[in-house]
């Protein structure tokens, strides 16, 4: 199970270049049910995720990378590219920071990952996180695969 909330970004932080990143390139099979290919440095994988926002099942199966490449043909819409900062945080969470390339370069979106739906209700934003969007479809990588850009 995934529960997730994710925000928009104000202000990056000053002290950015601290933290550790992974070079993210992903694309969907399909986007309802959700079935994302997704290359993450060097490592592969097939996922599905039920929908839902907050709380949602999701499964991670390993792919090759002649697999990843060969079902990245096959995949529809935009291909989604992004540089992932994985910035920790107190209580053992952490906030993977994305920031996107084209054609999405101007958005950049936080993310945290919990381990109950009581402890991400209860978790207060930083100063530098904007708006709240995880009720949005509108900031789903699935949803974005499928803008006309």
């Amino acid at each position: 199970m995934e529960i997730e909330r994710k925000f928009l970004v104000n202000k990056l932080p000053s002290n950015l270049k601290e933290y550790t990143y992974k070079t993210i390139e992903q694309g969907y099979l399909s986007t309802e049910p959700v079935v994302r290919i997704r290359k993450s440095d060097e490592k592969y994988t097939l996922t599905y995720k039920s929908k839902g926002f907050l709380s949602r099942e999701e499964y991670n199966m390993p792919l090759t990378k002649e697999a990843y490449y060969h079902l990245r043909e096959k995949i529809d819409g935009n291909i989604i590219s992004k540089r992932r900062y994985l910035i920790p945080l107190d209580s053992n969470l952490t906030i993977e920071l994305d920031i996107f390339n084209e054609p999405f370069d101007s958005l950049v979106l936080a993310e945290i990952e919990f381990d109950t739906e009581a402890q991400a209700k209860a978790f207060t934003p930083l100063d530098w996180f904007g708006d709240d969007v995880t009720y949005s479809c509108e900031y789903q990588n699935s949803y974005l695969s499928t803008k006309v850009v």
